[in-house]
């Protein structure tokens, strides 16, 4: 007896019309076929599935109790090929799937969740997870193919499998909070750091690693009061008087409504914003669509005058 892998899908359709109609005319009419194909297709069902589903006589077909049964399972499979033909609809339209994104934290806290705003109101039924990480495990992620993208910076970062596309160009900012004495200055110049307090990220960041160079560089002595782990902390800190901070620009978008000022340092510490893909993998048509949200968002904060463009 063969498995209903074998069986014809018109074989089934007509069975299960004539399942729900009664008659063959009106499977015939429901499927837009003739009458005699609707007999045809239910003899090859039967011959398929090696018992009768039907009792015949005076040209009338009536339903055995095996046919009953077997309804119930084709009910099942009717729906199964529904669901993956919207499923295969979806996906044409990028209306199915998940993306997964890493991202350091202060992108995750800042101009990210306006993007996923933007990709959800355009594929409502696509997942998206965002998962922070320090630049080395977002690099590491994008090489274990863990996430579709991530997005990082450019400070001294061995890519593994990755491809780099560099999106702006971030020139560090000095805050303060609006009492203290550098809040007057338009430029904070790396001289007027010396001996003051500083609210720092962790020792393992990139910037913290490029300002502690730099530092040192020039001979600047400063006193850490705290550090932590991400931008959002730092800021928070400052705007409690804590200290002056270096930032990442990106990091202005969380001071609204707080008494931080913020301002260009001279010289400046400079790096590119990029985005990482696989080199091995190719994107999903909804990772490329959410590419496409985060180009959009990068266009918009250099319209905002915290990116540059690249030169």
């Amino acid at each position: 007896m063969s498995g209903i892998n074998t069986m014809k899908i018109k074989e089934i359709e007509a069975f299960d019309a004539f399942m729900k109609h009664g008659t063959t005319k009106a499977a015939a009419e429901t499927l837009g076929i003739s009458q005699s194909m609707v007999s045809r297709l239910l003899i090859g069902l039967e011959d398929e599935l090696g018992f009768a589903l039907f009792k015949r006589a005076r040209n009338q077909l009536s339903p055995t109790s095996e046919a009953f049964l077997y309804h119930a399972s084709v009910l099942r499979l009717m729906a199964s090929i529904r669901d993956t033909q919207k499923d295969a609809d979806a996906i044409a339209n990028n209306q199915l799937g998940s993306v997964v994104v890493a991202a350091q934290p202060i992108f995750c806290d800042t101009f990210l969740l306006d993007v996923i705003k933007r990709f959800k109101q355009n594929h409502p039924n696509v997942g998206v997870r965002v998962i922070d990480a320090g630049l080395q495990e977002l690099l590491k992620m994008i090489d274990n193919n863990t996430c579709d993208v991530a997005l990082g910076i450019t400070l001294e970062a061995d890519t593994y499998g990755a491809t780099v596309s560099s999106l702006a160009r971030c020139s560090a900012r000095c805050i303060m909070h609006r009492t203290h004495p550098l809040a007057k200055q338009d430029v904070v110049a790396l001289t007027s750091l010396q001996n003051q307090t500083f609210v720092e990220l962790m020792a393992d960041s990139p910037l913290r690693a490029r300002v502690d160079y730099i530092m040192q560089t020039v001979d600047i002595k400063r006193h850490i009061a705290a550090e932590m782990r991400h931008m959002r902390g730092v800021c928070a800190l400052v705007d409690r008087g804590l200290g002056v901070a270096v930032i990442d620009p990106i990091a202005e978008l969380l001071l609204q409504g707080t008494a931080v000022v913020s301002k260009p340092m001279e010289p400046t510490i400079e790096w590119e914003i990029a985005l990482l893909k696989s080199k091995h993998k190719p994107l999903s048509n909804v990772a490329e669509s959410f590419c496409e949200e985060i180009y959009a968002e990068i266009d918009s904060l250099h319209q905002m005058g915290i990116l540059t463009s690249l030169k």
